[in-house]
């Protein structure tokens, strides 16, 4: 990857977070663990890999990207809102009465949401359909689905996972958000996966790719442009994030879900904003 287009997704995944922390702060609390470590990997798929038209969210030609872990909406809210689906601004009523923005995300409701999640396991099933689904139509676009590690507890990500690739769905290219904590916990003590995800997916038939940071860019970059390059099978990317990534009250617990008082919002929002311009600044 060259410098440029580097720094571009620096400054994106940095805007990403920001936004991401000004719509959960609009209602108070939400899932802020999830969200955050997720924001280097949006950065990469909307602003360089997928093809998408945010004018036309339901264009036939576009790549599609389900969020299973659909409580990380705000993520997808805050890097859609940038990519100029809809007035950024206008995530800020993220779970208010009325608004285009629930906790969870729903294709009826926001557009450029391809499908709707947040029963755990689903998504995944969801983007199996749409991949073989586009493959029946005749269509080359590629469908990326992004799962949480504690949502691999789920037995139906591993029959999604089985059928993908059974029916050698290349076209199909999941991202694992492994940052090792979930609701009740740290992911081993809840629900240990043996001998790694990674390892899960490998024996389904998976092409698997381990991304040792990440949250950095330029390694999800190279991983997704190796996935895409493969023939013959579903892959599947093991980025090793850090829940809650940039935020100052959240990145250092893990928290999955946070309720910080006014001024834990305030700090982090400035901490965000001036991470921001630094990334902004480098060379």
């Amino acid at each position: 990857m060259d410098q440029q287009k580097l720094h571009r997704l620096r400054v994106l995944a940095a805007e990403i977070r920001l936004e991401t922390l000004k719509i959960i702060a609009s209602r108070g609390f939400g899932h802020v663990g999830g969200s955050m470590s997720m924001a280097d990997a949006m950065a990469v798929l909307y602003g360089e890999v997928m093809r998408i038209d945010p004018k036309h969210p339901r264009w036939e030609g576009r790549d599609w990207f389900v969020l299973s872990k659909g409580h990380g909406g705000p993520v997808m809210y805050a890097t859609l809102g940038l990519m100029g689906y809809y007035p950024i601004e206008s995530a800020y009523t993220l779970n208010q009465p009325g608004t285009q923005f629930p906790s969870h995300t729903d294709r009826n409701k926001t557009p450029g949401v391809d499908l709707t999640t947040g029963s755990l396991g689903q998504g995944m099933s969801e983007a199996v359909g749409a991949a073989i689904g586009n493959r029946i139509q005749g269509r080359d676009s590629r469908v990326f689905v992004a799962i949480g590690d504690g949502e691999a507890d789920e037995g139906q990500i591993w029959e999604a996972a089985q059928f993908a690739a059974h029916y050698k769905l290349d076209h199909l290219i999941c991202l694992v958000d492994d940052n090792k904590r979930q609701l009740d916990g740290a992911v081993a003590d809840v629900m240990g996966h043996g001998k790694g995800i990674g390892a899960k997916f490998d024996a389904f038939g998976w092409n698997v790719i381990d991304v040792a940071d990440g949250n950095d860019v330029e390694q999800i970059y190279d991983a997704i442009m190796r996935a895409c390059a493969c023939q013959g099978k579903p892959s599947c990317l093991i980025l090793n994030t850090v829940k809650g990534k940039g935020a100052t009250f959240a990145e250092p617990t893990g928290a999955h879900s946070s309720q910080p008082t006014p001024e834990q919002w305030e700090e982090a929002i400035a901490a965000a904003q001036a991470a921001l311009e630094a990334v902004k600044h480098e060379k």
